[in-house]
């Protein structure tokens, strides 16, 4: 029955009551020390005080960071992802959001991270160099898009 429930033996503390006298075994000073600051009633500073020292919240920047307006930002397709994921044949953005490989509305740029060994025709905005070596010798031909 709910009404009978209790918790498990062990499982529960009475909290201690500090300041109610030596024999509780918190008293006289109950924790806090002798004097000071932090041994009076209403103790304590602010969040974030750090003892007259301009605190951090102050100094750091008031403004974020700078993002240029007409800043491009590439999606990365290595070709050891193409190698695994996609079997010989010709590949335009659409396909290669469709596989999965790309995702949002990002440009493009393909990486020459691994080894290409299949004959690929491929849509890109960029591409680096060792990429477009890799693709070339593998017998394929990337096209750049605007």
């Amino acid at each position: 029955m709910l009404h009978t429930l209790k918790p498990a033996t062990g499982a529960t503390h009475r909290r201690k009551r500090i300041a109610r006298g030596n024999s509780g075994q918190g008293g006289t000073t109950g924790g806090r020390g002798t004097k000071g600051q932090h041994a009076r009633t209403g103790k304590g500073r602010r969040l974030g005080f750090e003892g007259g020292q301009v605190p951090l919240i102050r100094r750091q920047p008031k403004l974020g960071g700078f993002t240029p307006p007409r800043q491009k930002t590439y999606e990365v397709v290595n070709l050891e992802t193409l190698e695994l994921r996609l079997s010989a044949g010709t590949y335009t953005l659409d396909d290669l959001k469709k596989q999965g490989i790309i995702h949002g509305k990002r440009l493009v740029k393909i990486l020459g991270q691994g080894t290409l060994t299949k004959k690929m025709t491929l849509q890109a905005h960029r591409v680096s160099k060792s990429a477009k070596a890799a693709v070339t010798k593998a017998g394929g031909t990337i096209t750049l898009v605007k």
